[in-house]
C-alpha cells in the first residue's frame, strides 16, 4: 500500500485483482441513465455515467478479461418491466465499446434491493471476479453491492476510486481555505454532512431553502419559506462554530399564493433583504448574497458544492444558482461538485470541463463526507484479496 493516499487504503484497486487474461469479470456499473424515445426506439439521452465507467471497462478488456456489465435503471420495483430494459443502455456502449456484455436490470429481481444472499449467488455464478465502478450506489447495502466481495476477488474500479480519493482528501488535508457551498430545500437531509464539514471547512456556505431555518433560528422574519423550527438548535449550534458559516443577505421571494417550478409565470418576484414580509416565499438568493458568495469562493484554495441555491427549474430563481455555479467553475483552486443538482446546473451552463472534478454520486458523496465511509467501501476492504496492514 506504499504511495497510496490515505483514503483508499486498504481498498483493493484494480491492480489488486492480479491476472485477469482469460477470467470472467463482473462489474457493477452505474448506467441509470435517461433515456428518449418510445418502445425499441429508446436511446440514451445522457451517457454521462456510461463513459464514466470507461477507464474501467477498457483497463479490463485491454487485460485480456470477459467482462459483463450489471446495473440498474429506474424503478421497476422488483418487477420485468420493458420500459426499463438494459437494452438502450448495451446498444450504446457497444458503441463506445465493442465486446462488453450488459445484463438486464438488477432491480427486475426484488433480490436486489433486498439484498438477498440467494440473488447475489446467482449473480456471481460463472464469473472470478468482481468489479465495483458504481460511487452512485455504493451508500447502498444492495445485493449487486456488497454481496460479490463477500465470495470473489474483488476492487475499486477507476470511478470509484478516484471518487474516493477525492472526497476522501477533502476531510483529510485540502488546499486551504476550504470552502463548502450546501444548498437544497431540507435543512434537515443536509445536517449530517455539515457537521461533518463544520470539522474541517473553513468557511460554509448555506443557501437554498435550508437557509431559511438557519435565518430563523438567529430571529429573522422568513414569511412563508420552507422552515424546520425542530432544527433551530442545529442551526445555532453550526452558527457557533468551528467553521464560519456564511447566510444569505438578500432574498428573492414569491408573493402569497403563487405557484412555482418549470414554466410557472404567476405572482409577484421581489427581492428583499433578509426580513420577508408575511407570506411571502423566498426561493433563491439575491444579487448581493450572490456576489458576497461569489467574492468568498474566488481567493478558495478547495470548494466543494452540493445543492442548489433556489429553485432553478424556474427561471425566476435560477440566477442565484448559476452565479454561484460560474464562480466554482472560475475559482483558482481545486473544485469539487457533489452530483446531483449541483452538476445539472454546471452542465446547464457548459462549464463541467472548468471544475477540477464532478462526482457521478450525490447521495453517495454526501454520506461519505459525513460518515467517511460507505457499505459498497467497506465491503470491498474485507475482500479476500484487499490489502491488508
Amino acid at each position: 500500500m506504499t504511495g497510496r493516499p490515505e483514503a483508499l487504503k486498504g481498498l483493493p484497486l484494480l491492480e489488486d485483482l492480479g491476472d485477469v487474461r482469460g477470467k470472467r469479470v463482473l462489474v457493477r456499473t452505474d448506467f441509470n441513465v435517461p433515456l428518449a424515445g418510445e418502445g425499441a426506439q429508446r436511446t440514451v439521452a445522457d451517457d454521462f455515467r456510461i463513459r464514466s465507467a470507461l477507464p474501467t471497462l477498457r483497463w479490463l478488456a485491454e487485460h485480456g478479461a470477459t467482462v459483463v456489465c450489471c446495473s440498474h435503471l429506474g424503478r421497476p420495483d422488483g418487477a420485468v418491466d420493458d420500459a426499463f430494459s438494459m437494452d438502450p443502455v448495451a446498444a450504446h456502449l457497444a458503441t463506445l465499446l465493442p465486446g462488453v456484455e450488459v445484463m438486464e436490470n438488477l432491480r427486475f429481481n426484488p433480490g436486489e434491493t433486498a439484498n438477498s444472499p440467494e440473488f447475489a449467488a446467482s449473480l456471481i455464478d460463472g464469473f472470478d471476479c468482481y468489479v465495483n465502478d458504481a460511487f452512485g450506489v455504493s451508500h447502498r447495502a444492495h445485493a449487486s453491492v456488497v454481496g460479490p466481495p463477500a465470495v470473489l476477488p474483488s476492487a475499486a474500479g477507476r470511478l470509484v476510486e478516484r471518487e474516493v480519493e477525492t472526497l476522501g482528501g477533502l476531510l483529510g488535508n485540502p488546499a486551504r481555505p476550504f470552502v463548502a457551498i450546501v444548498g437544497g430545500a431540507k435543512v434537515a437531509d443536509k445536517l449530517g454532512v455539515l457537521k461533518a464539514l463544520a470539522k474541517v471547512a473553513d468557511e460554509i456556505i448555506v443557501g437554498g431553502g435550508m437557509a431559511f431555518t438557519f435565518l430563523a433560528a438567529q430571529g429573522h422574519e422568513v414569511g412563508g419559506s420552507l422552515l424546520d423550527p425542530t432544527r433551530f438548535d442545529d442551526c445555532l449550534e453550526l452558527l457557533a462554530g468551528p467553521a464560519k458559516i456564511i447566510l444569505p443577505v438578500d432574498v428573492v421571494a414569491l408573493s402569497p399564493g403563487a405557484s412555482f417550478g418549470p414554466g410557472a409565470v404567476d405572482g409577484e418576484v421581489e427581492t428583499f433583504d433578509i426580513e420577508l414580509p408575511e407570506g411571502w416565499m423566498g426561493l433563491d438568493i439575491g444579487p448581493r448574497s450572490a456576489e458576497k458568495f461569489s467574492d468568498i469562493i474566488s481567493t478558495a484554495g478547495t470548494v466543494l458544492w452540493n445543492g442548489p441555491m433556489g429553485v432553478f427549474e424556474d427561471e425566476r430563481f435560477a440566477a442565484g444558482t448559476r452565479r454561484v455555479g460560474r464562480a466554482v467553475a472560475s475559482a483558482e483552486g481545486v473544485s469539487v461538485v457533489g452530483g446531483g443538482d449541483s452538476c445539472r446546473a454546471i452542465d446547464e451552463l457548459g462549464l463541467a470541463d472548468q471544475i477540477s472534478f464532478m462526482s457521478t454520486g450525490g447521495g453517495a458523496s454526501l454520506e461519505l463526507l459525513e460518515f467517511g465511509d460507505l457499505p459498497g467501501l467497506a465491503a470491498l476492504r474485507a475482500a479476500p484479496n484487499a490489502p491488508r496492514s
